[in-house]
């Protein structure tokens, strides 16, 4: 009996189906993004914090975006890093672990179309109402909604998880390269009707109010931009909508692949990579499209760069 439990405790997780020839090569390329994925998100956040002239609603959005992108990389690649060399029969992961996986990679996802949506309604008041933009986009405004943004997406998520968590299991193979809730819940015998509706549903809600809010509010800037006579603001407007709308439609392609590859059992294999990209593609992007973009933060970069430069030089002289 002992065993029995045991065993339905222990999941095998088939993972991503890589062969020996390509095990060196996916794990240097994986581990290389996790590393740029890491530095540079983590050295957005640190200038933004340290420099008190980056204290400003944009710049906050950005450390909410990039907080969320090595929580959500460091969900998923270091494991599958630790599975490139274990042998697909031989990849088991404790089922309590597993959930812990699949909360932490539904709460990222979650998150992202939240701030987005932030992010999106930030750029329509600094555009369409510039004016009003310092009273309404304050910085204790910007932290209620990040607030708001953080914990919507995790009670969603915490009920998801929850609904699966009472479930019984009498199975215990995944296919999909990481824990997610539509793999622990197959894994029940039970009638699986509530799990189908509330996944669903939520997933309808968060996707269709978040491409909802950044079509209409992008769709209002854009017309107001050729509204206006000033071209190089209209330039410089239409630049920052069009990098944030690029990054919006690589997440929602994204988020779509998951749902696919679960109700389409025969594109498993060809889907995994691309379920994968969700937590490795956005989180490599952001810091460059927002981050770089910015001319102020490109300035405090430069800045950063020629200062340690200086210390370096000074250093070797003596």
């Amino acid at each position: 009996m002992e065993n029995e439990t045991f065993n339905m405790d222990v999941i095998s997780i088939e993972g991503l189906k890589v062969s020996p020839q390509s095990s060196v090569p996916a794990f240097i390329l994986l581990l290389l993004i996790y590393i740029f994925i890491m530095v540079s998100n983590i050295s957005l956040v640190v200038l933004i914090t340290m420099e008190r002239s980056l204290h400003q609603p944009m710049y906050l959005l950005f450390c909410n975006m990039s907080i969320n992108d090595v929580f959500g990389a460091t969900a998923v690649i270091p494991r599958l890093l630790s599975d490139v060399f274990t042998p697909v029969t031989e990849r088991y992961v404790h089922y309590i672990d597993c959930v812990v996986q699949a909360f932490c990679a539904h709460f990222h996802a979650g998150t992202s179309h939240t701030v987005l949506m932030i992010m999106a309604f930030d750029r329509y008041v600094a555009i369409c109402n510039p004016l009003r933009y310092a009273t309404i986009m304050t910085n204790r405004m910007v932290v209620k909604l990040s607030a708001g943004a953080w914990v919507a997406a995790f009670i969603f998520v915490a009920i998801l998880l929850g609904l699966t968590i009472r479930l019984t299991r009498c199975r215990r193979l995944i296919i999909n390269p990481f824990c997610d809730n539509a793999s622990l819940f197959k894994l029940s015998c039970q009638n699986l009707l509530i799990n189908h509706i509330y996944g669903l549903g939520s997933a309808v809600v968060v996707l269709s109010s978040s491409l909802g809010s950044v079509t209409l509010t992008y769709l209002r800037i854009t017309i107001v931009c050729l509204s206006n006579k000033n071209k190089v603001l209209n330039s410089r407007a239409l630049q920052t909508c069009a990098t944030h709308l690029a990054v919006y439609l690589i997440m929602l392609v994204a988020s779509f692949t998951p749902m696919i590859m679960h109700r389409r059992p025969e594109w498993a294999d060809n889907g995994k990579v691309a379920s994968v990209m969700f937590h490795v593609l956005p989180p490599a992007l952001n810091p460059i499209i927002y981050g770089l973009q910015c001319k102020e933060l490109r300035q405090k970069i430069v800045s950063v760069f020629q200062k340690n430069k200086v210390m370096d030089m000074k250093s070797f002289h003596k």
